[in-house]
């Protein structure tokens, strides 16, 4: 069985270069789904030298944080920041704000922070996922745009990596609820450690879970 070609993860920035459109930042986020903990929102521009001729060898595992185990995305996440040639930006919107104005708008919130903070500031952006309305930039949205652009897979490892060192130090911070497992996301453990101990200052009581166990507390 033939295998399916590769696909090439700077096709599109290669015909916004070609077309006169530079810099060019992928953008992406972590934390949308869980239900304690922020949403955090990276931008990060390669240089037009590596949009041509390639990734170095060290970060050619880039990809999909989804998709990489814990110890390679913390190597790539010390070789994207680590790099002077990369500009790289993260946001991050609390739990308290993502009550106050919804998570929606807080990731794009997030996200156009992000952009806004690069150094460089982008002429478009590659955005993970369906077009953003309140994006102050030029923007081409690419449904799994983490697995069709390294822009943006690079956005995603620095989102995820910098959400979970958080959500790690939170386990330390309030202990039972296995926030180092789970990384606040709904699992059945958490939801558990909800009803045992009651919401954290971290959980989002806006969400639904969350409403509920409010509501068994009174």
């Amino acid at each position: 069985m033939a295998k399916s070609p590769i696909p090439d993860r700077f096709l599109h920035e290669r015909e916004l270069l070609s077309s006169g459109t530079w810099p060019v930042a992928g953008v992406d986020e972590a934390g949308r789904g869980p239900l304690a903990g922020p949403v955090v929102a990276a931008a990060l521009m390669f240089p037009e030298k590596w949009v041509r001729d390639g990734l170095p060898a060290p970060l050619r595992k880039v990809n999909d944080s989804k998709q990489l185990s814990e110890t390679v995305r913390e190597e790539l996440f010390a070789e994207l920041t680590g790099r002077s040639e990369i500009r790289f930006a993260i946001a991050q919107v609390e739990a308290p704000r993502i009550d106050e104005i919804n998570i929606l708008q807080a990731t794009h919130w997030a996200m156009n922070e992000a952009l806004t903070a690069l150094i460089e500031v982008p002429t478009h952006a590659l955005v993970d996922g369906l077009r953003v309305k309140s994006l102050r930039f030029p923007q081409t949205p690419l449904v799994k745009g983490d697995s069709k652009s390294f822009s943006i897979a690079a956005a995603s490892i620095l989102a995820k990596v910098t959400r979970d060192r958080r959500m790690v130090r939170y386990d330390r911070e309030f202990p039972g609820y296995g926030f180092a497992i789970h990384k606040g996301y709904p699992t059945p453990d958490h939801l558990d450690a909800l009803k045992r101990l009651g919401p954290t200052p971290i959980h989002r009581r806006s969400f639904a879970p969350l409403r509920a166990v409010q509501l068994t507390l009174c």
